[in-house]
């Protein structure tokens, strides 16, 4: 490819790297579809941590979901809501646990739907039901590990993500993509997350690079673009699957793709006019 002047690449990991959106929601409809499938089973109570749900500790959890409060035909309306709750948390990760949040949403989901108090227990099964289930689907995929192999023999690859530093240390394990980035940087573990320009020049230090040097590669605006914007970097890309104007107000990335895979192309560009302006 021959780059020369993009020395470094930033990517942040949600729905960037991994498909994050789509894993939640096959975490939703395996939750629904076990739910609506297994057997009326006898009142039971689990006995494990609430917090270590794999293999046959799934089939539990939704027989505990049938058995105790009968949920065959409420699970979906449960489900949704959480998932609206999802699409508007507001979490700071310096202040609150990710787990508490979470656990919260189902809580507050089962109260909605079937009234009552302390379904604590039950949310608890829940979040770590779906938790389980969201990180199995989490999964690089052969096009995205052989663009980001073949970039990383022209340029520096980081991993820039905001997040609670538990639950996006669980998502890069899960997707085993550590090999692919000469550094990743968690907003959680940070004294700022994006779009402070501070993260940014932090990862730059991490790679030995001037901001000059760096492209953000991102899906918002808000946090990834404005970030790269705020730390000076060379460009910055917005990638939009879904082809939505953004709006006036909003952050004006320099350039758009609608997928990742149309970086390695973009990158030249970027260089070849550079080239030419020198």
């Amino acid at each position: 490819m021959g780059l020369s002047r993009v020395r470094a690449v930033f990517f942040d990991l949600d729905n960037m790297v991994i498909d994050t959106a789509e894993a939640s929601r096959r975490g939703m409809m395996e939750l629904q579809r076990e739910s609506e499938g297994v057997p009326d089973v006898e009142n039971t109570l689990i006995k494990a941590s609430p917090f270590s749900i794999k293999g046959p500790m799934l089939h539990q959890v939704i027989k505990l979901l049938q058995s105790k409060y009968h949920y065959r035909e409420e699970a979906k309306v449960i489900c949704d809501k959480v998932q609206v709750k999802l699409s508007k948390e507001c979490f700071h990760p310096y202040s609150t646990y990710i787990t508490d949040v979470r656990t919260a949403h189902w809580e507050e989901a089962i109260q909605e739907t079937k009234g009552g108090a302390n379904h604590r227990k039950l949310a608890e099964e829940c979040y770590c039901l779906w938790k389980s289930t969201r990180l199995q689907h989490m999964t690089l995929v052969e096009d995205v590990k052989a663009m980001l192999a073949e970039l990383r023999k022209e340029v520096r690859l980081l991993l820039l993500t905001n997040g609670d530093r538990q639950t996006q240390r669980e998502k890069i394990k899960a997707c085993a993509c550590q090999s692919y980035f000469d550094a990743i940087v968690i907003g959680g573990e940070q004294k700022e997350e994006k779009p402070a320009p501070s993260i940014f020049y932090h990862c730059c230090d991490l790679l030995g690079v001037q901001p000059g040097d760096c492209v953000m590669v991102g899906d918002t605006l808000e946090t990834d673009i404005q970030g790269g914007l705020n730390a000076g970097l060379k460009a910055t890309v917005w990638m939009n699957k879904s082809g939505r104007v953004p709006l006036t107000s909003s952050p004006m990335p320099h350039y758009m793709v609608s997928s990742v895979l149309e970086l390695p192309a973009l990158l030249q560009s970027i260089d070849c006019k550079v080239s030419m302006s020198v």
